[in-house]
């Protein structure tokens, strides 16, 4: 009877001792309710449901990403400080707006950057320059021509006295249809039109017949009057 009871001791002993262990453990949807409460850290770390709650069950702590197979080798350091597309292209759209004003695209953007460090410069436009303006040359007039003399001869000196004229133009005006003739001044004798002193002695003025005679001048012996 004693061996029978200590067998029974024994029993409910070690009942009691795992019953901790049974308590502790979590239920599958405990585990799985973990796991969504956490779900987005869950899934950035890699840790599917089914790991989860795997892990969970199994020791009551929550489950860890597996390690990975394969071995990812970091990014290398850029050379020089030189700066990695991502990191261009996070600054061309921290300052998308600014660079579309300046006509600077993302591609371009980037491009420079990496290759330089430094921000990107809108492209050169295609516009051409304005052209120079026109130089204006400015002619000067030409020098006005003397007035036509045609049929006029002009005399050689000044006339002094009245009713002398240097044209015979001015004469002809004056002697309304009268002959005018070629005073030489000095010698007081007057010359008709077609002779070869008429106009031509150094002092001389055309003058009227009448007025030729008035003033005390004859005619050339040797001349025909006209």
């Amino acid at each position: 009877m004693r061996t029978v009871t200590a067998i029974s001791c024994a029993i409910v002993g070690v009942s009691v001792l795992s019953f901790p262990a049974l308590a502790q453990q979590k239920t599958v949807k405990a585990c799985q309710e973990e796991w969504r409460a956490n779900k987005d850290a869950n899934q950035a770390k890699g840790i599917t449901e089914k790991a989860y709650v795997t892990q969970c069950r199994a020791g009551g702590v929550a489950a860890q990403p597996a390690p990975s197979s394969t071995t990812t080798a970091a990014p290398a350091p850029a050379a020089d400080g030189q700066k990695t597309a991502k990191a261009c292209r996070d600054e061309w759209r921290a300052n998308k707006d600014a660079n579309q004003a300046k006509g600077i695209t993302e591609k371009v953007y980037v491009t420079q950057c990496r290759a330089g460090g430094v921000a990107a410069q809108p492209a050169p436009s295609s516009t051409p320059a304005a052209p120079a303006p026109a130089q204006t040359t400015t002619t000067a007039p030409a020098p006005a021509s003397p007035p036509a003399t045609t049929g006029t001869r002009t005399a050689t000196a000044t006339p002094t006295g009245a009713n002398q004229y240097s044209t015979e133009g001015q004469a002809r005006f004056r002697c309304s249809g009268g002959t005018v003739v070629w005073a030489n001044l000095d010698s007081k004798i007057y010359h008709f039109t077609g002779h070869r002193e008429y106009g031509k002695t150094k002092a001389g003025a055309y003058m009227c017949e009448q007025d030729a005679t008035s003033q005390g001048m004859r005619a050339a012996k040797n001349e025909k009057h006209p």
